[in-house]
């Protein structure tokens, strides 16, 4: 690496430093003082505060670090190009392609570990950031799931009025089992009190409860106290997990809800769209640098200037990607469209950016 391109990366690594630091002292002091009331009225001690914030911090540093980059790419070039030292580069028979290189290299990298940090590190961390807010701050309390159904086959929906996690068991539980032609004929129907999973045998016990068997217009009644059904396709952590939020939710996480999402014939268009967007976003600092220094390369003026630009470009991708999300949701977009459709915008007019400033 030459000395240049040392240079440049530290500069432009200070930049993305200080930037990530201002935003996240930002929002934890916003979000604190928005807080602070239910902290008083639960009589949430310090360290737990404290303990709070340190796991907030990761979703702020993901939220923040595209917008980071491309502040601290307007703001270093800016600097370059205020103190003429981009004028001394170019004199010196450097193209402003070799000038990107190294904001791009640094960019792609941080990109890739944002790839990690979000797919892995920022859900581990919103799991316990929502532990606390359920149990100190009384928040989206789960002791007990309520009015939890989901589909188990592409014929079989279970439907449990509430299940008590400290128990481990589900509590007036509904099993109906449908025609697989026809999809509105209910061929069979599960009703039980409780519901408890045996774990030797890989199968659910059914507690006290009635199985109604539908032929036709005859309908047959079973009474039973005990009954096993060891061909349910779920265990109890599943029943939990389907109570988590998806910013809650790893990548293997996501793509093993998305393929059962699949399986059980129900549309995986919100968590494959959720899937791509982190990856999406977390490439959106390569994106952002090769729009951005085409910017400040070719304007003057001061760090105002320069984050009057860069909040503006942020407004205007956050934009696009709403857009583009409202789109997909509603199945007119496929998934991987829509999560890197702003990438692809912003792509374009970054070669063009880029091809303007070589003139």
């Amino acid at each position: 690496m030459k000395i240049i391109d040392r240079y440049l990366v530290k500069q432009f690594l200070q930049s993305i430093f200080f930037g990530l630091i201002a935003f996240t002292l930002l929002f934890v002091v916003i979000d604190m003082m928005e807080k602070l009331g239910d902290f008083i009225d639960q009589n949430v001690d310090t360290n737990m505060i404290i303990q709070y914030y340190i796991v907030f911090t990761p979703e702020i540093i993901r939220l923040m670090t595209p917008v980071a980059v491309l502040l601290a790419s307007l703001f270093t070039v800016g600097k370059l190009s205020n103190q003429n030292e981009l004028t001394a580069i170019k004199a010196g028979g450097i193209s402003f392609y070799r000038f990107i290189l190294p904001f791009f290299v640094t960019a792609f990298i941080i990109s890739l570990f944002s790839v990690y940090f979000g797919g892995y590190i920022v859900p581990a961390a919103n799991k316990h950031k929502v532990f606390i807010e359920q149990t100190y701050l009384k928040k989206g309390i789960v002791y007990f799931g309520s009015n939890i159904y989901f589909q188990d086959t592409k014929t079989r929906i279970v439907t449990i009025n509430i299940y008590d996690l400290a128990n481990d068991q589900a509590n007036q539980v509904s099993i109906q089992e449908f025609d697989p032609i026809d999809k509105t004929k209910l061929l069979e129907r599960i009703d039980a009190f409780r519901m408890k999973y045996d774990s030797a045998k890989a199968c659910w016990i059914l507690y006290n409860g009635f199985k109604r068997t539908f032929q036709d217009s005859l309908e047959t009644v079973e009474k039973f106290v005990t009954k096993e059904l060891c061909n349910l396709n779920f265990k109890p952590e599943d029943v939990i997990k389907k109570q988590r939020k998806p910013e809650e939710l790893t990548l293997p996480e996501l793509a093993e809800l998305a393929n059962e999402q699949i399986r059980t014939g129900n549309d995986p268009t919100q968590i494959q769209i959720e899937y791509q967007s982190r990856i999406a976003y977390a490439f959106s600092s390569v994106i952002v640098v090769l729009f951005g220094l085409p910017i400040s390369a070719r304007r003057r003026g001061g760090l105002a200037l320069h984050f009057g630009i860069n909040l503006l470009i942020t407004f205007i991708y956050l934009v696009f990607m709403k857009v583009s999300q409202a789109f997909g949701k509603n199945g007119i977009l496929d998934p991987f469209i829509t999560a890197w459709f702003s990438n692809f915008i912003f792509l374009i007019a970054a070669i063009y950016n880029i091809k303007r400033a070589m003139k």
